[in-house]
């Protein structure tokens, strides 16, 4: 019988809860790459952390600095070619990748609101 060593979860702080407001999103860095390979969003009140890439495309979705969302806050768009995502399971609704997905990352909130990245050594986020 062979026997495997248990995976090391680790956590990754991104940010406090109430630093993504409703119908909003902003990027991160966790593993000091020096791009935001993740962006987090807040929709009807629940966080979902997705991989910052296009399915359609491989590039990053937002134009500048945490602009992830449509004006009205209503969809999730990759500038690069104008696709709109669902917000609550990632899905494209509209534009070349539609019904891909984007890849939602593993996140958890602590009791102090904290918001963290679970990470593994197996699975790095760039996956």
């Amino acid at each position: 019988m062979t026997q495997r060593s248990p995976v090391t979860l680790s956590r990754i702080f991104l940010c406090q809860q109430d630093m993504i407001v409703d119908g909003s999103a902003r990027g991160f860095d966790p593993h000091a790459e020096g791009r935001d390979t993740l962006f987090v969003v807040r929709w009807r009140g629940v966080l979902r952390a997705w991989l910052n890439r296009c399915p359609h495309m491989d590039v990053a979705m937002q134009y500048r600095k945490d602009r992830f969302m449509s004006a009205d806050g209503q969809y999730i768009v990759c500038f690069a070619h104008g696709a709109l995502f669902r917000p609550d399971d990632g899905r494209c609704v509209l534009g070349p990748c539609l019904g891909q997905t984007l890849q939602q990352q593993p996140i958890v909130i602590d009791e102090d609101g904290a918001v963290w990245l679970v990470d593994t050594p197996a699975q790095p986020l760039t996956a």
